[in-house]
């Protein structure tokens, strides 16, 4: 496939007062921190932004500077970290303490000495800690805009454990900010093929007319794991796959698969459709819940050439847990365009092979001209979108084998984005945090989409978390290829 003109690189987004709480823990470390290093390397940071990096750990400016280089030497080009650190200052912050609110104030006067800033609040830290800080700012009068700067609040998945604490945490932030000042991260939507679906399906005339009940037979959403919950054991055994992933990331890939075009690509509108999507979704029958959910739980066995430990023996789980880390799910939308078309959707850790992908599977030929031939059955063309780590679009079709014979060959049409990391790549964290800079909440989730996801699964999360439930969970061996109930089912 010939490419034609690149995307232009976007410009350098205004300067902000970046607050980043949690800044000592893993998220920041990991993500957060490389995601401004890689905004730097591509010309996008102005030079005047800030960051206050915010933790309870009593550090001095040099020990949290010394901290930094230690963390992301690997990470970080030398460049790019000597670029980014003088910008940092550290702020020791206990948000139980009366006074934190005031201190919060104080320090970010002293950013603004010279020019006022936009501000931007990045919520790092465990979701427990969500309510309290929204508060402290709240309280601390910190999400108040002027006519001349804006205030955002970034808050990281999940929102919520179930419908109730998502209405909860809600309210509070909305005691405080605006819903455009709201901005739910899922760093799954800024990856490239994820975006790419969009484009695909409503910049081309070769899909869209296709893209309906009438010519596809389902559509299978997978995003699997080779790693195990390392050191999340205090989170995840209280979460779970549903609501580690399912809730936000699967719910998400299914919107794209799924939704009707706006009349324009802006944000709001976009996001309705994508809240359309939940909207049409099918309540599952907990009569019959065996037929549309599988869930499993890995236990001992080979990962990477390595023996590896069962969910149940990993450091901090309990013994006894009954908590999932797999799941197959299969959901119906009971609209126009999709009724009767089931959407498979699976995730699980501990997996043979890490990989995202959407694989849409269209319906066979009605009457196969070729049957007296060798091939009687002739396999059903497949568009997969591959999302990690090959991201890449592949129309597989079925052609003439060579030879003097009539035989049937599978052929693939591929397009690959490829490895690249030079200037206008950005990582999936740095696309959305460049988001949040500049106030754009297109792949960011609203509230009444996060309400109708977790008003979907509520039901069934309350019948896995009980322990008399009579829903199976089975033992998969770690490295393998999951339950097998869920290969026999989709």
């Amino acid at each position: 496939m010939t490419a034609t003109s690149s995307c232009p690189t976007a410009s350098q987004a205004a300067p902000v007062n970046l607050v980043i709480f949690g800044a000592t823990g893993d998220l920041a470390m990991r993500k957060i921190f490389p995601a401004l290093a890689s905004l730097c390397q591509n010309g996008l940071l102005s030079h005047d932004t800030r960051i206050l990096a915010v933790g309870r750990t009593d550090l001095s400016a040099d020990e949290y500077s010394n901290l930094l280089g230690e963390k992301l030497a690997q990470a970080i080009p030398p460049s790019c970290l000597a670029d980014l650190v003088p910008r940092i200052r550290y702020l020791r912050l206990d948000p139980d303490e009366p006074e934190s609110g005031y201190t919060l104030s104080m320090a970010l006067g002293d950013l603004d000495r010279e020019t006022p800033k936009n501000r931007l609040f990045y919520l790092a830290v465990p979701p427990s800690a969500y309510i309290p800080l929204a508060t402290m700012l709240g309280e601390a009068g910190l999400g108040r805009e002027s006519e001349d700067t804006s205030v955002r609040i970034v808050v990281e998945k999940p929102f919520g454990r179930d419908l109730a604490t998502a209405r909860e945490l809600d309210t509070v932030l909305h005691r405080y900010f605006k819903e455009r000042q709201i901005f739910r991260i899922d760093h799954y939507m800024a990856k490239e093929t994820v975006q790419n679906v969009l484009l695909l399906r409503f910049a081309n005339a070769l899909f869209e007319p296709v893209w309906n009940r009438r010519y596809i037979d389902h559509i299978r959403i997978t995003a699997a794991e080779t790693l195990g919950i390392g050191h999340r054991a205090g989170f995840y055994d209280q979460a779970g796959v549903l609501r580690d992933m399912f809730q936000n990331h699967m719910m998400m890939l299914l919107s794209l698969c799924a939704m009707e075009p706006p009349s324009i690509f802006e944000a709001e509108l976009v996001r309705d459709e994508r809240s359309k999507v939940f909207r049409a979704l099918r309540p599952l029958d907990l009569e019959r819940l065996d037929e549309q959910l599988i869930l499993g739980q890995y236990g001992p066995g080979m990962s990477g050439g390595e023996a590896v430990p069962g969910y149940l023996q990993e450091p901090g789980v309990r013994p006894d847990s009954i908590t999932p880390t797999f799941a197959w799910l299969k959901v119906y939308l009971d609209n126009w365009r999709w009724q009767g078309v089931p959407f498979h959707l699976c995730s699980g850790k501990r997996l043979e092979a890490k990989h995202t992908e959407i694989t849409v599977q269209f319906k066979s030929v009605p009457v196969s001209m070729f049957r007296k031939s060798r091939d009687e059955v002739i396999p059903p063309n497949r568009l997969v979108i591959g999302i990690h780590p090959d991201e890449v679009v592949r129309l597989e079709v079925q052609t003439k084998g060579q030879g003097s014979q009539l035989c049937l060959q599978g052929q693939s049409m591929e397009f690959s984005y490829g490895a690249g990391s030079g200037l206008g790549r950005l990582d999936d964290y740095a696309k959305v945090l460049l988001d949040c800079i500049t106030g754009d909440q297109t792949l960011f989730w609203r509230q009444d989409a996060v309400e109708l996801c977790w008003g979907f699964l509520t039901p069934i999360l309350d019948r896995c978390d009980c322990p008399d439930s009579e829903l199976p969970l089975h033992t998969y061996v770690a490295g393998g290829p999951g339950p097998k109930a869920a290969q026999r089912a989709g």
